[in-house]
């Protein structure tokens, strides 16, 4: 069977790599660079503690149990030179530094335990031991030992590497415009194949129209602050109580909240923050200036660092703030892997097993119903 992903991003690149290991020939095209739109502008999160129990969050912890044996797998198969990808299995600290956000705390992370989620309860003198240069304002705080961190776009290309590897072929600079029986289409004319994959992000809703097959997946921005390199200042990921709640909400208006990790190179970085705003891309000062004050009011020590740039990016929104994931029952040989707005890294590697699986009539590893595009308030 020969498969067309489109979108070179991590997920299109993790749906790209599972197709190909199942035995498939696989293609991936991109309109831009690999790996240059929303992979690029994230920071790398392979998150289980932002996720209230569900289906995403059994995504999640499907793809932090299985993204290791990947890696490794791909290491042997590529060698070192192909496969680095920054992987820091590190844990992450949440902390509220208010009292009204702890016990909304404390509550999230014992429903978490319930799901079967390592969520330890600590108290602030462990929370300063684990971070020592954390404010001393530490109402409540919850250790997380899975979760990890990842360079986004390694991740990407190391998946990509493998699936030109084994014989696909990788095509940047390229526009899927439409699909018809048996081949996509393209402005470099068609690509005979059996199944294509909408792997298209915040503009998944945009090619999915031109094939007939409308669906309600909307861009919604981001933006992240990078100092100047520094020692090693935060050992773990951290953020406020607040991350939780912004990511689960609907609203279009800004909504910030604190998240602050080191990365391998020595920079900080400091998120985050969510927006509808369509394809807006401008910086937009007040915002920069709500991530670094929230971000000096957990870590203090940052008062007067530099910062050295900022970036932003869109994530693809869905309504109900779950991934679309399947064949498009109205659109024969159409799939999609899309909607996982600022979760596609963490929800990668089980996002393209899932997908493959379906496509092979293998039995589906995580319930894939939540995730099918016929539901209500996605397919439009």
């Amino acid at each position: 069977m020969d498969a067309v992903v489109v979108g070179a991003g991590v997920i299109g690149a993790a749906c790209a790599e599972a197709l190909s290991a199942a035995g498939l020939r696989v293609t991936v095209l991109d309109r831009g660079p690999l790996a240059s739109a929303t992979t690029a502008s994230g920071e790398g999160n392979v998150l289980v503690s932002d996720k209230e129990p569900g289906p995403e969050l059994a995504l999640a912890q499907a793809s932090r149990r299985w993204l290791p044996d990947l890696l490794a797998g791909l290491a042997e198969e590529l060698g070192p030179r192909l496969s680095e990808v920054e992987w820091q299995p590190k844990g992450g600290l949440v902390v509220a530094t208010a009292e009204e956000s702890a016990g909304p705390l404390l509550e999230f992370a014992a429903e978490q335990r319930a799901a079967g989620v390592r969520a330890d309860r600590i108290s602030p003198e462990r929370a300063r031991e684990l971070e020592p240069l954390l404010t001393d304002r530490v109402a409540a705080a919850v250790h997380y030992p899975d979760d990890a961190q990842v360079q986004p776009v390694l991740l990407a290309t190391t998946l990509l590497a493998a699936v030109e590897q084994r014989g696909g072929q990788l095509l940047p600079g390229v526009t899927a415009t439409g699909l018809r029986p048996g081949e996509l289409l393209t402005d470099r004319g068609p690509i005979p194949c059996e199944l294509v994959v909408n792997a298209c992000g915040p503009w998944a809703g945009e090619f999915a129209a031109r094939c007939g097959a409308p669906i309600t997946v909307l861009p919604r921005r981001g933006v992240v602050l990078v100092t100047a390199p520094l020692p090693e200042v935060v050992r773990h990921k951290v953020y406020d109580a607040d991350y939780v709640g912004a990511v689960a909400s609907g609203d279009a208006d800004l909504q910030t909240s604190t998240v602050v990790e080191s990365t391998p190179g020595g920079t900080v970085l400091i998120g985050s923050s969510r927006q509808r705003i369509g394809f807006d891309d401008s910086l937009q000062v007040h915002v920069l200036r709500e991530l670094a004050r929230k971000a000096i009011a957990l870590f203090p020590f940052l008062h007067g660092v530099p910062v050295m740039r900022a970036y932003g990016g869109f994530r693809p929104y869905t309504p109900d703030h779950l991934p679309v994931i399947g064949p498009d029952p109205r659109v024969p040989g159409l799939w999609h892997a899309t909607g996982h707005e600022g979760a596609g890294i963490g929800l990668a590697a089980a996002t393209g097993r899932l997908l493959a699986e379906l496509a092979t009539g293998r039995p589906p590893h995580v319930d894939p119903i939540p995730f099918r595009v016929d539901r209500p308030g996605v397919a439009a």
